[in-house]
């Protein structure tokens, strides 16, 4: 007869926990879920089940219930792609990114090995400056120099990137020109072509027809709290990546067009508020050439490595939180519809709309009155279309971390959609299912969220798996003979 243990002297929740799903009868099941998510910190849990039947012989080839599970669910990971919040799912975002950048500058994934020899360039786009800030100063030999303030600070000093005055910096502007870095990047692509085409001395329908445009770029954050892009610019011929461009679409020329697009492209910010701003790039910005090989400073795989990993970032290396400061019962408006009719304060943030109060955020100054200034701003009328407010946690930036032109590359749903082909061929060999070229089969399903999170005891487990995890990264990069 099975006795299961006595837990009264268990005082840890975890170690209980798991001591209950040891006692479930199938705990090698329960420890299988969670290796196969390979340390996702927020697994998905869905309720459901799933049927599949060969369509010819009816015949029903296999069957899954979420209530066969030990713990009566099913858990899938997250899938975030920010590194803060889930190291594992961000590794195969980055992954991802990786080819889908690679693939444009050396080919593969339906694209031409060709491209390698396309004119290509790696741009970085900066923010003006919104008010003197601290920073690093070196002199052209590489010496450090002492900053504005008269200190020598060091690389990973908290106070670099924060204002000199803070009095005097301006946080509306800054704040607004992450709300519309989105924007003046569209203007930038425009300005681009009608700048090459002013350079080369031709109208802008001779250049459409002779030569395509292809971008791929991502979001950084500065310390200073403010985005810049990097971005691949590539050249090819009117059919896209599998033509070559014409001769007289080369480097210099894409050099000197950048530097007149960066110029030229500007936004103009109305409101009664504020009055009229003028949103531009900064005066800084760098163009690189891309080589093929290794004989130069930024190579293919360099490029892509360097997008891939600030693609998973978030504005955490700005000093900001990573989660919405929103309450979600007054959707941030700080009220909400009593049953009489009229409007209640909201009990749950006490009619501020914040979940957190931004004066107890346990952040620096610069970054909470980066977040403080974009909340006030969100509930302006004329900038209400922003929502400011729900993005006052990214300082106001609200576009996305990385994007692409149409003709770049392949696409991440694309690289998604082999991983599960090939995940499911494997499964199906594994079970004895029959080849789907062979056979056809339908699947139908019905699926409930149920939430997000482990167990304690589950967490437990995904802990170790994590740390298995490290263990072994350490090994492959260090070489440790020990593990």
């Amino acid at each position: 007869m099975r006795r299961h243990l006595d837990l009264h002297h268990v005082l840890s929740p975890g170690l209980r926990d798991l001591i209950d799903l040891a006692n479930t009868g199938n705990f090698g099941r329960v420890t299988e879920q969670v290796r196969d998510l390979r340390g996702c910190t927020n697994p998905v849990n869905l309720h459901g089940w799933t049927v599949t039947t060969d369509q010819t012989t009816k015949e029903v080839v296999r069957s899954y219930r979420s209530e066969d599970e030990p713990t009566g669910r099913l858990l899938t990971t997250c899938g975030n792609r920010r590194s803060s919040r889930c190291p594992t799912c961000s590794r195969i975002y980055a992954a991802d990114t990786y080819h889908l950048i690679k693939a444009g500058l050396s080919g593969g994934k339906n694209v031409a090995e060709t491209v390698r020899d396309h004119p290509r360039a790696f741009v970085t786009l900066t923010a003006p400056s919104f008010g003197p800030v601290h920073n690093r100063k070196t002199d052209p030999t590489g010496k450090p120099r002492p900053c504005a303030c008269g200190t020598h600070h060091t690389e990973d000093e908290p106070l670099v990137g924060t204002p000199l005055n803070p009095a005097t910096y301006d946080y509306t502007g800054a704040v607004l020109w992450n709300a519309h870095a989105g924007q003046l990047w569209a203007r930038f692509t425009i300005y681009l072509r009608r700048a090459l085409a002013a350079h080369l001395g031709m109208t802008q329908e001779a250049l459409r027809t002779g030569l395509r445009i292809s971008f791929a770029k991502v979001a950084e954050y500065q310390k200073r709290g403010l985005v810049h892009f990097h971005t691949v610019i590539r050249f090819d011929g009117p059919s896209g990546h599998t033509s070559a461009p014409p001769p007289w679409a080369t480097f210099d020329a894409l050099n000197v067009a950048v530097g007149l697009a960066v110029r030229r492209a500007r936004l103009t910010v109305e409101s009664d508020a504020i009055g009229e701003r003028v949103m531009t790039w900064g005066e800084r910005f760098k163009v690189d050439p891309i080589t093929a090989l290794g004989d130069g400073e930024l190579t293919d795989a360099k490029v892509a490595g360097y997008v891939a990993k600030y693609a998973t970032k978030n504005a955490e290396g700005a000093g900001t939180v990573d989660r919405t400061l929103i309450c979600r019962p007054c959707k941030g408006r700080g009220y909400l519809r009593g049953p009489d009719g009229f409007l209640d304060l909201c009990a749950d943030c006490d009619g501020t709309g914040q979940a957190e109060l931004i004066k107890a955020l346990p952040i620096q100054y610069h970054a909470r009155q980066m977040i403080r200034t974009a909340w006030d701003l969100g509930h302006l009328p004329e900038f209400a279309h922003l929502k400011l407010w729900k993005w006052a946690h990214m300082l106001g930036f609200r576009g996305h971390f990385s994007s692409k032109s149409r003709a770049y590359s392949t696409t991440l749903g694309a690289l998604r959609d082999v991983r599960r082909a090939w995940r499911l061929a494997t499964a199906r060999a594994r079970r004895g299912l029959p080849d789907e070229e062979t056979t056809t089969l339908v699947t139908d399903s019905a699926w409930t969220f149920l939430g997000t999170g482990y167990r304690p005891g589950e967490e437990l487990l995904a802990a170790q798996v994590r740390h298995d995890q490290a263990l072994k990264q350490r090994a492959k990069t260090e070489g440790d003979p020990w593990l």
